[in-house]
């Protein structure tokens, strides 16, 4: 029998903390927020009841709930940001979910909480996102951490297989399901070495039930092209903050060519590499990351 599901989003929190060893009592209080832009409205999850010292953004087809378990084990006040289009941010009408496009959006946000002089990590769209964010309002963040990505990640996926791709390859899948357990075994099918337990977990926080009674994704798509991407290579060459890539060892989304062009390009770049993880770092080695980024300023 499927195990109810839980009304408050928090509520499988003490999952998370059990998974990495932890009591539940270690889980610290998190709440939802919102922000009005120009673009719509901005969703986050506030972690702690001090200012944060963190911002988080996930990557394409998640949410800030792909940083829970980080959350839970670094234990400092943060903020974890819906990107636009994803989780409770709203969706734009130009669906135009770009790196760029997302940093407006993101630093409109941001003023709003008055959140800033931070470090901030991004994975994947969201990393992206962070070298616009970084690059283009300076002051905001004092470090950057890239989890998995570079600008040339999308030349690098069209020449990855579907299993290399992992969960990733789910946006261009289904988008409507009859059941929530079907899209559990989706995300099984792309993540066969992470627990079970945690793939539901994102499920539950990554699904909407539709109008028609059936559910779908939690998420706005719309594909990028390769082109869209390379640009943000200058926005990485102005940042004037310590840069940090966190490599999946087991990931295909970084390769020892696009290491050695953000090197080249960003003088001084610390490169962490994290052994048995794929591309969602976090879900797959969150204790690794959470170490990782307790090194950053102001965590330690």
């Amino acid at each position: 029998m499927t195990a109810p599901e839980p009304d408050d989003e928090f509520a499988l929190l003490s999952e998370n903390a059990a998974e990495i060893g932890l009591p539940p009592e270690r889980v610290p209080p998190v709440r939802r927020v919102g922000a009005d832009t120009p673009a719509g409205s901005v969703s986050a999850l506030r972690w702690g009841t001090a200012d944060p010292r963190l911002v988080l953004l996930h990557g394409g087809g998640q949410n800030a709930h792909t940083w829970d378990t980080v959350l839970v084990a670094l234990g400092v006040p943060a903020l974890a940001v819906d990107l636009p289009g994803h989780g409770h941010s709203a969706w734009r009408e130009d669906r135009d979910y770009s790196p760029a496009t997302n940093a407006l959006t993101v630093a409109a946000a941001l003023r709003s909480w008055e959140v800033g002089g931070v470090p901030v990590v991004g994975m994947s769209l969201g990393g992206l996102t962070t070298l616009a964010l970084a690059a283009r309002n300076p002051g905001l963040a004092t470090a950057v951490t890239l989890v998995d990505v570079t600008p040339s990640v999308l030349a690098r996926v069209a020449r990855m297989s579907t299993a290399q791709r992992g969960t990733t390859a789910l946006v261009a899948g289904p988008v409507e399901f009859d059941t929530r357990e079907e899209m559990v075994e989706a995300a099984v099918a792309g993540a066969p070495r992470r627990p079970r337990s945690s793939l539901r977990r994102g499920v539950l926080h990554n699904s909407r039930r539709l109008p028609n009674g059936r559910w779908g994704w939690r998420y706005d798509r719309r594909l990028a092209t390769a082109e869209s991407f390379e640009p943000l290579w200058a926005d990485a060459e102005r940042l004037d903050v310590p840069v940090t890539l966190v490599k999946g060892g087991d990931s295909a989304f970084v390769g020892d060519a696009d290491v050695a062009e953000f090197a080249r390009r960003v003088p001084g770049l610390a490169v962490e590499v994290v052994a048995g993880a794929g591309h969602s770092v976090q879900s797959d080695r969150p204790r690794e990351l959470a170490e990782i980024l307790r090194r950053l300023p102001g965590l330690g």
